[in-house]
């Protein structure tokens, strides 16, 4: 899955980087935001996810883009065990149109079965899955018997210019909060389209067990501090802009 993923990723070309940042004009505002340990690390640490979402909160994001592997993760690490699907899990929620969408790329379809888990969250406004001309049939008849909005945008992976482009055009986003896992992270950034990283730093170090955020990616533009703030329990929120 990894590997695959990252075939995506664009050779390590400035000139490239820059025309796709002039492209983002056109595309929502893209916010790389996450949890780290302060070596850098987003996993084998206890995240404070009160303080995590409170930060992501403040963004007022219209979609959190999150790949179907930190789903998954998420799912068994938060759930004793999968809730059975329910008849209402069938239909789109009524909520507030101020809530973000969760858009998540899935094109395996490995969340088949769990996805209502996503549904469910009272924070979401609903779920968008983003799938390929890849993707196994019986995971699209899934999502279509249960009224899940999904895209084909790629031929083996998801097409992450089109998917903003999309969101864009048919939700009406302005700003996406990347809320995700290394792998796609990774892409988003290597591929030019995150224009601001927001960490938020736990006063921890894992050592030898880390899984650096950002092991995976080509240089990037200039980086700008541009918020420094101390939080609570020593807890450090950093915001740096990116630039062409």
């Amino acid at each position: 899955m990894k590997e695959a993923l990252l075939s995506l990723v664009y050779p390590r070309n400035k000139s490239l980087n820059m025309s796709l940042r002039v492209k983002n004009e056109m595309l929502p505002k893209v916010v790389l935001h996450n949890s780290v340990s302060l070596d850098g690390s987003l996993t084998n640490f206890e995240p404070n996810m009160g303080l995590h979402y409170q930060i992501a909160g403040k963004y007022a994001a219209d979609a959190h883009l999150i790949g179907s592997n930190t789903v998954k993760v998420g799912v068994e690490l938060y759930e004793e065990e999968v809730p059975a699907e329910e008849k209402e899990d069938f239909a789109k929620p009524m909520r507030s149109e101020s809530l973000p969408y969760w858009v998540i790329l899935d094109t395996k379809g490995i969340l088949k079965g769990i996805l209502h888990t996503c549904r469910r969250f009272e924070y979401c406004r609903d779920v968008v899955v983003l799938v390929s001309e890849g993707t196994p049939a019986e995971y699209v008849t899934y999502l279509e018997e249960r009224n899940y909005d999904y895209h084909i945008v790629g031929k083996k992976h998801v097409d992450l210019e089109r998917a903003l482009e999309l969101l864009s055009k048919k939700y009406g986003v302005k700003t996406v909060l990347a809320d995700t896992g290394r792998i796609l992270g990774n892409l988003l950034l290597n591929q030019g389209f995150v224009s601001e990283i927001s960490l938020l730093i736990h006063p921890v170090i894992v050592g030898t067990a880390s899984y650096n955020m950002f092991s995976d990616a080509n240089k990037t533009g200039k980086l700008k501090l541009c918020k420094q703030e101390a939080l609570e329990e020593n807890y450090v929120w950093l915001v740096y802009t990116l630039e062409a």
